[in-house]
């Protein structure tokens, strides 16, 4: 019998949870925690094998480590993470991984190409990226960004210096891009092997060259999958648009105001269409204490701003993976807060519901969907 469940998966600061619905996304089931507990950064639904689900984990005792469930998370268990007995490296990174430089943190799992099915890319801090070729047994780092030239200029932002950010283009799997705080966007067109960082025109307002080729502290990328050429970016120093995949960028957040934010996030079923949430630069949270997410349409240029709920008696925050969509039509748009909240609309930002659960404070949100993972 065919799955035909929504679930939206949580990794939050006292373990991850997985939210489980109908097609019609209105009434919620929550399971968990799953790494009760743990710092749970980020859950990875493998669509290449429906059921399977990563995630990274990162603990004050034990260190990070990655676990793997292979029934949509009833049971987990732990898997290699690079740095433990079982990994071997190809090269030596520079100030990467390794035993003068162990990892801090996992950021981000990807699952990786259709026609690689047991691939899978991990991004940590200090900021490198490591390949597994084996659902994460064994794991190489990639020399062609972990020893880029570059690599003296990059410095840690806030949440430390991450690799946060890995996208694969669904037309070229040999054309990846990666975003690293605060470093910029690098993108390669050979699986890895070259690396060029594009952050043509984005600033960085906090280093003395506000244009520099590498530096710039960006918070997440998003590809639009109807148009690979087309990514969105959410940096410390605004909001921009590229339509030439990264090789120049254009600001379009300064209307709102104060485009600081963490978190962008784009829909199968909405081409040309990304949704932000700027948050006040110095508290990082929404102003005005409602919560409010902004619509973004290429097609006329023009933001709106969507709106849920009363003001909250303090102030919501995200986490820079704490916003992500569905893959259905119409598209389905969740966004976790720092203070717990799960916010849910089912109709591309429409209107909006909140699952009724007060979680931990949330990192981040990811979905499988019945038309990506049935």
């Amino acid at each position: 019998m065919r799955d035909r469940s929504v679930r939206v998966w949580l990794g939050t600061r006292k373990g991850g949870y997985v939210v489980e619905g109908d097609v019609r996304r209105r009434r919620w089931k929550v399971k968990g925690p799953f790494q009760e507990g743990r710092d749970v950064f980020h859950v990875a639904p493998d669509p290449r094998h429906p059921g399977t689900v990563y995630a990274a984990v990162n603990d004050g005792w034990w260190g990070p480590l990655l676990v793997r469930s292979r029934n949509w998370g009833t049971k987990w268990t732990e898997v290699s993470t690079p740095g433990t007995p079982r990994f071997r490296q190809r090269k030596p990174p520079v100030e990467a991984p390794s035993a003068s430089f162990p990892i801090k943190n996992l950021w981000h799992l990807e699952p990786g190409p259709e026609g690689e099915p047991r691939s899978i890319f991990l991004g940590v801090d200090p900021a490198s990226l490591w390949r597994s070729d084996d659902e994460g047994a064994h794991w190489s780092g990639v020399p062609g960004i972990n020893d880029h030239s570059t690599r003296a200029s990059w410095n840690p932002g806030a949440g430390g210096m991450c690799l946060h950010t890995i996208l694969i283009d669904p037309e070229n799997p040999r054309r990846m891009y990666v975003g690293i705080s605060a470093a910029g966007t690098f993108r390669t067109e050979d699986g890895g092997e070259h690396w060029r960082p594009l952050n043509r025109n984005v600033r960085a307002d906090f280093l003395p060259e506000k244009y520099p080729q590498v530096g710039q502290c960006v918070h997440k990328v998003a590809l639009d999958t109807a148009d690979p050429a087309t990514l969105y970016r959410q940096d410390h120093c605004g909001i921009y648009v590229s339509h030439d995949r990264a090789e120049t960028w254009t600001r379009i957040g300064k209307p709102l105001g104060d485009d600081f934010g963490m978190v962008v996030a784009c829909a199968p079923a909405l081409p040309g269409t990304a949704f932000f949430a700027p948050l006040k630069g110095q508290s990082r949270v929404i102003a005005g204490g409602r919560f409010r997410i902004y619509r973004w349409k290429d097609a006329d240029r023009r933001w709106t701003a969507l709106s849920a709920g009363p003001r909250f008696p303090g102030a919501y925050g995200m986490h820079r993976e704490g916003m992500a969509t569905d893959g259905l039509d119409p598209a389905g748009v969740y966004v976790g807060t720092t203070t717990g909240q799960l916010f849910q609309s089912a109709n591309a930002g429409r209107t909006w519901g909140l699952v009724p659960y007060q979680f931990p404070a949330i990192h981040s949100v990811t979905v499988s969907s019945p038309s990506t993972d049935g």
